[in-house]
């Protein structure tokens, strides 16, 4: 599972297996090593966070800082995506 950047303690990452047909640009979030239970996160076409699910249990406070930071990176979560997955699509 590629990283794509650590925020703290928190990973934002991408699984190798993201299934076929390739799901939509989203990034997993979770604390220390990636968990099969991990936040989940949409990127939007406009480059905004759209959260999936939160189920690693991430602070809502927390969460909101990790998803600005998402934003504030997303060319750089954007180039990682294409250069691991080589095709995008978005969820909206």
């Amino acid at each position: 599972m590629p990283q794509v950047f650590k925020a703290g303690s928190y990973w934002v990452y991408f699984w190798s297996n993201e299934n076929r047909p390739l799901e939509p640009v989203h990034v997993h979030v979770s604390q220390g090593a990636p968990s099969a239970n991990a936040t989940k996160i949409w990127i939007t076409a406009s480059g905004k966070c759209l959260l999936a699910n939160n189920n690693s249990g991430i602070n809502r406070r927390i969460l909101a800082n990790i998803e600005r930071i998402i934003e504030a990176r997303v060319d750089e979560v954007l180039s990682k995506w294409d250069e691991h997955f080589g095709e995008r699509k978005y969820f909206c």
